[in-house]
């Protein structure tokens, strides 16, 4: 049978989409492959964050012909949604597929032979589809939600996926269960705006917090993560149920985009700084360890010198974990991208290079303040050739809390729990452990 490999750009609601794409295709007799393996089908998921996303889409394609010249090539995803006629004139490129129609590619492709552009309006992807990841057996990216009501002036994602739409929680609660069969300890739930889960139809059917007391029960997860969510949609009933439940982990990633209300309001957001501080200091209330991610956009339009400023201070007073610094880029079809007070592209960099220096800060002074604790690290299958600082060789994996361990390799520890306390931070960043007991956790 014909050989069909994938390539994944973007986040992790895409890799949880790769996935479930690659097992229609083995359930079709196909074998999947390596990129670099000849394949016969290359199937791009792509990304349309920013405007790198979209120059990475094309040089994929350009590797992938390379390697197989004689090769079908596939675009689906965001970008292809976005732009699906300047993709098809890629060179290489053979089909089109957009969100309405990517997990029904061998209804439009049959046998891969014939190609072309199959992207309806945006108007039409109503129906959700069903998928997680099961290439890393660590941990899985389960989706338990797409598209989003928002309509932020610097995002894409609604022109890109739709309305917002969510599976039923039977329906994740009986994928969380068949996932508990495999050798998967950890399942992180993801989305576009997973905080609107249950909204069909614009009506509330079920609710987030309901989704979460359901998979609370699945016994044989270990850990559940939940991904990103809106501060506006972390209530405090999910962030006091997280506190104190069985297998839902301290860790929170929270959007803010920006510390200055003024700025907020001109991005659209559906909430202003006091409301993310409140949420900040009741997460540490109730969990004082619990690590706390930020996203944040430097250089929208309009931002000045003293709103960045605003933004940096009020990040720098937060608890906070560490930050994921977006610097922004024009999208075209935005609200953003026809507004004024354009910040020139060299402050934009300055501003987030700053930021990130803000980020390695709050990251270390995290880490520092778990040092001497006791934590369940979840090893990764991701030996390196570097060394701990007794000069063994090193394995890494995750506590809880999100702190990155590094541990002497043991092919045993592999996709297992392991009580350990933190001992030191090490040159690479990461945190050392003490010897961890003979038994395993789990």
């Amino acid at each position: 049978m014909k050989k069909v490999a994938f390539y994944t750009l973007g986040c992790k609601l895409n890799y949880s989409e790769t996935s479930s794409i690659s097992r229609m295709f083995e359930d079709k007799g196909y074998t999947k492959v390596d990129f670099t393996d000849n394949p016969d089908i290359f199937i791009i998921n792509t990304c349309s964050v920013t405007e790198n996303a979209d120059k990475k889409c094309k040089k994929i394609v350009k590797e992938a012909k390379k390697i197989s010249p004689e090769s079908f090539v596939t675009i689906i995803g965001c970008y292809a949604q976005l732009k699906p006629k300047e993709i098809s004139e890629i060179p290489g490129v053979d089909a089109v597929l957009g969100a309405a129609e990517k997990f029904r590619l061998f209804d439009y492709l049959d046998d891969f032979t014939k190609g072309g552009i199959f992207a309806s309006e945006i108007k039409e992807a109503k129906a959700f589809n069903a998928s997680y990841s099961i290439a890393d057996r660590t941990r899985t990216f389960l989706k338990v939600q797409d598209g989003c009501n928002y309509g932020c002036a610097f995002c894409t994602i609604p022109l890109a996926r739709g309305k917002s739409r969510s599976d039923t929680i039977a329906n994740i609660v009986a994928q969380a269960k068949e996932i508990a069969k495999t050798d998967v300890k950890e399942i992180v739930l993801t989305g576009v705006n997973i905080g609107d889960f249950g909204i069909q139809d614009g009506r509330r059917k079920e609710k987030f917090i309901d989704l979460v007391k359901a998979l609370d029960d699945v016994e044989g997860i270990d850990r559940f993560r939940i991904s990103s969510i809106e501060p506006n949609l972390l209530s405090n009933e999910v962030i006091e149920f997280v506190a104190q439940s069985k297998r839902f982990v301290p860790h929170f990633h929270i959007p803010l985009q920006s510390g200055s209300d003024n700025i907020l309001k001109k991005m659209n957001r559906r909430y202003l700084s006091d409301l993310y501080q409140s949420r900040v200091e009741k997460i540490k209330t109730l969990m004082p360890d619990c690590c706390i991610g930020v996203d944040v956009i430097v250089g929208f339009p309009g931002e000045t010198e003293e709103e960045f400023l605003t933004t940096y201070n009020f990040l720098n007073e937060l608890d906070i974990s560490y930050l994921h610094v977006f610097t922004y880029s024009e999208r075209p079809n935005t609200k953003a991208v026809d507004m004024n007070g354009v910040v020139d592209q060299g402050v934009r960099n300055e501003r987030s290079k700053m930021l990130r220096g803000l980020s390695e800060k709050k990251r270390r002074f995290f880490y520092e303040r778990q040092l001497g604790k006791d934590f369940e690290v979840l090893f990764e299958e991701d030996i390196q050739d570097a060394r701990l600082s007794d000069g063994q060789g090193i394995m890494h994996g995750f506590t809880e809390n999100y702190v990155r361990v590094a541990a002497k390799y043991d092919p045993i520890l592999i996709n297992e729990l392991k009580a350990v306390k933190l001992k030191s931070i090490n040159s690479d960043g990461y945190v050392e452990v003490e010897e961890p007991e003979e038994v395993l956790v789990h």
